[in-house]
C-alpha cells in the first residue's frame, strides 16, 4: 500500500469517527442525544457533583425559549438520579467538563412527570432540545471554596464601585455603611420603631440599575405596596438588613452589593451577574405577623 492509499484510508477512518461522534444515538431509556466535543479523559460528573453548563433550550419548530449565553451567565446545577427515564438529568450524566451535545426530551412526557400544563409554544408530541456545553464539574467541597474566593474577590471590587458611585453623585456625605458592605441614603427618616425578624412589612420600591435603568417598581400600573415577612429570606439579603433598620415612613435608596442581592447569578434578563443594586424603598408600615392558625388534631 503506498502512502496515498495510506492516507486516503486514515481520511476515511477519522470522516467515520466524525460522522459516528455527530451522529444522534438512543439510550435504553429512549433519551435521544448528540455529541459534538468530547475527550476521553476529561472529567465526568457523579452524583452530588455540581456541573456549570450553558445551554440553548429550542421547542421543535426551532424557536428558541431560552439562551443562557445572551443571559450572560451558566446554570449551574446539582447531578441528582434521574426523576424519570429519558430525563434531562440523564443526558446530562453522560457529559463531561468541556464536551458539547445536544439532548431532546419528550415535551409530553416532561410536562407530565412535573404536573404542569403543556405551555402553547410547545407542541403535542414534540421535543426539547437542550444544546449543552459543559464549563465545569465540580465536587461539593470544591464548589464551595471556589464560591467563598470569588465570593471575597466579588466583595472588593463592588466596595470599590460602590464608592465610585457615591463620589460621582455627591452622595459620600449623607451615605451610611454597615458591617455586611450595604450603604444607604435616607431621604426621609421615619419615625417610631423598626421592625423586627419575623414582622410583617409593607413595602413601596423602584429597583434600578447603576446606570439607572429600572428593572422593577411595585408603581409601575398603580400596583400596591408589597407586603412580605421580613428577616426570614423572603427577600434578598440587603433588603432584610436595610429594612430592618428604617422607620415607618422612611424612605431610603439601599445601594446593595452583588453578594448581598443576586451575586454570579443574576436574574435573567433583568439583572446582569455581580451587579450592585439600588433599590429606593418606602416603608409605609409594619407590624406583628399574624398567628398561624392550628390545624385539625392529629392522631
Amino acid at each position: 500500500m503506498n502512502l496515498k492509499t495510506i492516507g486516503y484510508a486514515m481520511g476515511v477512518t477519522i470522516l467515520a469517527a466524525a460522522c459516528n461522534q455527530h451522529k444522534t444515538q438512543v439510550t435504553e431509556s429512549g433519551l435521544k442525544y448528540q455529541i459534538f466535543e468530547h475527550e476521553d479523559d476529561a472529567r465526568k460528573a457523579k452524583l452530588g457533583d455540581i456541573m456549570t453548563f450553558h445551554f440553548v433550550l429550542k421547542n421543535g419548530t426551532d424557536s428558541t425559549l431560552r439562551d443562557t449565553y445572551k443571559e450572560g451567565a451558566p446554570q449551574k446545577m446539582v447531578l441528582q438520579a434521574p426523576q424519570y427515564k429519558g430525563s434531562f438529568e440523564e443526558g446530562l450524566a453522560l457529559l463531561a467538563t468541556g464536551d458539547s451535545a445536544k439532548i431532546s426530551i419528550n415535551a409530553d412526557t416532561m410536562f407530565a412527570k412535573i404536573g404542569q400544563p403543556m405551555p402553547p409554544m410547545i407542541k403535542k408530541g414534540s421535543d426539547l432540545n437542550f444544546t449543552v456545553k459543559v464549563v465545569s464539574v465540580l465536587t461539593s467541597e470544591e464548589f464551595q471554596k471556589q464560591l467563598s474566593e470569588a465570593g471575597s474577590k466579588q466583595k472588593a471590587i463592588d466596595a470599590k464601585v460602590i464608592e465610585d458611585y457615591l463620589a460621582k453623585n455627591n452622595l459620600k456625605a449623607k451615605a451610611q455603611k454597615t458591617a455586611s458592605g450595604l450603604t444607604y441614603v435616607d431621604d426621609v427618616v421615619g419615625t417610631g420603631e423598626s421592625p423586627k425578624a419575623g414582622d410583617n412589612v409593607k413595602v413601596h420600591y423602584t429597583g434600578k440599575l447603576l446606570d439607572g435603568k429600572v428593572f422593577d417598581s411595585s408603581k409601575n400600573g398603580g400596583r400596591p405596596p408589597i407586603d412580605f415577612q421580613v428577616g426570614v429570606g423572603m427577600v434578598i439579603p440587603g433588603w432584610e438588613e436595610g429594612i430592618m433598620l428604617m422607620k415607618k415612613g422612611g424612605k431610603r435608596t439601599l445601594i446593595i452589593p452583588s453578594g448581598l442581592a443576586y451575586g454570579a447569578e443574576g436574574s435573567p434578563g433583568a439583572i446582569p451577574a455581580n451587579s450592585v443594586l439600588l433599590f429606593d424603598v418606602e416603608l409605609i408600615d409594619f407590624g406583628k405577623a399574624p398567628a398561624q392558625q392550628p390545624g385539625p388534631p392529629t392522631r
